[in-house]
């Protein structure tokens, strides 16, 4: 069965989409930690980071790296963190997340947003890609 994220790919679920390669993908997540929190996936689904091939894992992580300076850009933040955990979902993603303390990055302390917002930062990220 594919996964939630596959879906995503194959637009059958809805997203915030933020940039999008050939063979990646960056949304909004939508239970997030901060304001721009943001998921990179491979389109290729494959569950654990580490099965994927080297050039996937690299384009992958080239990948990330231009969408956490965007959004670094796009939301004032001290850095732009990045988790990687694998188990919510079983298809491969990075975590990108906006942070200011340590605390930020506990997956704890979850945000709410309006579809606007969504919307609204979307844009900002967009602009900066």
């Amino acid at each position: 069965m594919a996964s939630i994220f596959t879906k995503i790919i194959n637009k059958e679920i809805p997203c915030y989409k933020v940039a999008e390669t050939e063979n990646c993908l960056a949304f909004l997540d939508i239970n997030p930690n901060a304001e721009g929190h943001t998921l990179c996936i491979p389109k290729k689904e494959i569950d654990n980071l580490f099965d994927l091939d080297t050039e996937l894992y690299s384009e992958l992580m080239v990948f990330s790296k231009k969408v956490a300076k965007a959004l670094k850009k796009a939301v004032p933040c001290e850095r732009i963190a990045m988790s990687v955990i694998g188990l919510e979902v079983p298809h491969a993603h990075v975590h990108l997340i906006p942070i200011n303390e340590m605390k930020d990055i506990t997956f704890r302390n979850k945000k709410t947003f309006s579809e606007s917002e969504f919307i609204n930062i979307t844009e900002k990220i967009k602009a900066c890609f």
